[in-house]
């Protein structure tokens, strides 16, 4: 008997709604690291069934709740759960994984597997008793006190890499770092889209240091309140996928690196998710546009007045 001759389960009952089916099971069980048991270094062989741990995961990620809330029925400590989730964040596979099954969606959307343009934004969100001084700060703008999140999007609203810092600096600051890394790990992007935040003396160091050419989509001048800007709102989308994570809602981490982990597991649910759904039917009748109504002058408003009943003092009979 060997240390990887503990059952794996590929057909399973799902129990909760998080869990992994059976055909994601399929395309995360390759992605996954080697025990610690068949490497050179060594180490004890695994007693709990690794379709567990994800599925443990993944529920303490959709759900909102502690490490120490994981259901029973899993079978699996807590410590041993989360210490899969540390050890996988540290050593790298979390972040291969995301990218693995980044080129995936590509390909089965018909696409080049590495993109040339993404886009870059960032959100607020609040910070709980668990995150100290610090690594937290205040957002002026937003008005919140907690970290900031920056998220960088292929041109189909992908997630492709996520960095978590305090909310106290300027969005063109932590940038850098963002952009610095986005050059190491994706070195065939060429174009960055931003909002007009990241402009200025950023767009010149991008295009001298990092050979990146970014490009700004300011607000339009006759907007009045929010309005759907181009290429910006393939990042709000994917900012909204994100948040659909109870645990994503406000930052309870203690460590920046542990805040981008939680960001990564949702994006890599979202993505197995989609290459597993069924295929949408084709279009069968073509869609008609409405006809554009005539404008005419509009339909005055007519305010009608409820008679007040008008009650008279002795001093006012006088």
């Amino acid at each position: 008997m060997t240390c990887t001759d503990i059952e794996q389960p590929t057909v399973r009952e799902r129990h909760h709604p998080s869990d992994t089916t059976d055909a994601e099971w399929a395309i995360l069980e390759p992605l996954l690291p080697k025990p610690a048991c068949t490497r050179p270094t060594g180490g004890r062989p695994e007693k709990h069934p690794r379709r567990n741990v994800v599925d443990a995961i993944r529920y303490v990620n959709d759900n909102g709740v502690k490490w120490r809330s994981v259901p029973v029925d899993y079978g699996i400590p807590w410590r041993t759960v989360f210490g899969f989730f540390q050890r996988w964040r540290a050593s790298g596979d979390l972040a291969r994984i995301h990218a693995e099954l980044h080129e995936q969606v590509r390909v089965h959307d018909g696409l080049n597997p590495r993109t040339v343009a993404v886009i870059l934004d960032s959100q607020s969100v609040k910070g709980a008793e668990t995150v100290g001084n610090g690594s937290r700060g205040f957002d002026g703008h937003k008005m919140i006190n907690g970290r900031k999140r920056h998220l960088l999007v292929d041109m189909r609203g992908m997630p492709l890499t996520v960095m978590v810092g305090v909310a106290s600096p300027h969005d063109s600051v932590p940038a850098r770092d963002l952009l610095f890394r986005l050059r190491l790990t994706h070195p065939e992007v060429t174009v960055v889209w931003a909002d007009s935040a990241y402009g200025g003396t950023l767009i010149d160091w991008a295009r001298s240091f990092l050979g990146l050419t970014l490009k700004t989509v300011p607000r339009r001048k006759d907007q009045d309140g929010f309005a759907v800007l181009a290429k910006r709102w393939r990042v709000e989308r994917a900012i909204s996928w994100i948040m659909r994570a109870r645990r994503n809602v406000r930052d309870y981490e203690r460590l920046i690196s542990h805040s981008e982990a939680p960001l990564t597991w949702t994006t890599i649910t979202f993505m197995a998710r989609r290459l597993t759904r069924p295929p949408r039917p084709p279009r069968t009748t073509p869609h008609l546009a409405e006809p554009a109504k005539a404008v005419g002058k509009p339909t005055p408003i007519r305010i009608r007045m409820q008679p007040q009943a008008i009650r008279l003092t002795p001093t006012a009979l006088c």
